[in-house]
């Protein structure tokens, strides 16, 4: 009985350890630990769903010629320099553009929306109190001359990856400069 006993031991033990081993193995391969998720969330792209809080004061932001600029992911840097370069460039995810304070559009991840080179633009109403998202998409926004944002951003040259300025291929806009400043300077939101 003794020898029995001894052969079942000594076949068991090492099956029931090496099962054991698989399972503790598969369970630290499954994902299913905190720093796995950490390590899943950093491989996953980076994008940036803007919420009414996020649209401030034009003054809080970067002016860049005739419109202002901001990135909410920290990649303001990188958001300038392509603003500032002649031969344009792609705007890093987070960007924030807005030329008068009730329209904005903002960059997505890759592949949010191809047609809009990523953008995804806005409609706003603006308080003292702060902003109100009235409207946001891609294709289907207007902006407050009856245009349609997608269409009019689409005619900027490719380099320029959808934004509008004077010698970028959009057709221009029905007013001038002067107005567009006394806009941005109306902008009653607080500057904090």
């Amino acid at each position: 009985m003794r020898i029995t006993i001894r052969r079942v031991l000594a076949t068991w033990i090492p099956a029931a350890a090496m099962a054991v081993a698989v399972v503790l193995a598969l369970g630290a391969c499954s994902g299913g630990g905190e720093g796995a998720h950490r390590a899943a969330k950093r491989a996953s792209p980076e994008d940036f769903v803007a919420q009414a809080g996020d649209f401030r004061n034009l003054h809080t932001m970067t002016k860049v010629r005739d419109f202002y600029i901001d990135n909410r992911l920290g990649h303001l840097d990188q958001a300038l320099a392509v603003a500032n370069s002649p031969t344009g460039g792609l705007y890093p995810v987070g960007t924030i553009i807005q030329l008068v304070p009730q329209e904005a559009m903002v960059k997505r991840e890759k592949g949010f929306s191809p047609t809009t080179r990523d953008w995804e633009f806005f409609f706003l109403s603006v308080s003292p109190d702060g902003t109100v998202i009235d409207k946001r998409g891609t294709s289907d926004v207007v902006n407050r001359f009856g245009g349609n944002c997608a269409s009019c951003h689409q005619a900027a040259a490719p380099r320029f990856d959808g934004v509008c300025e004077q010698d970028h291929g959009c057709a221009p806009l029905p007013i001038g400069p002067d107005v567009f400043h006394a806009i941005q300077e109306s902008d009653p939101r607080p500057i904090s």
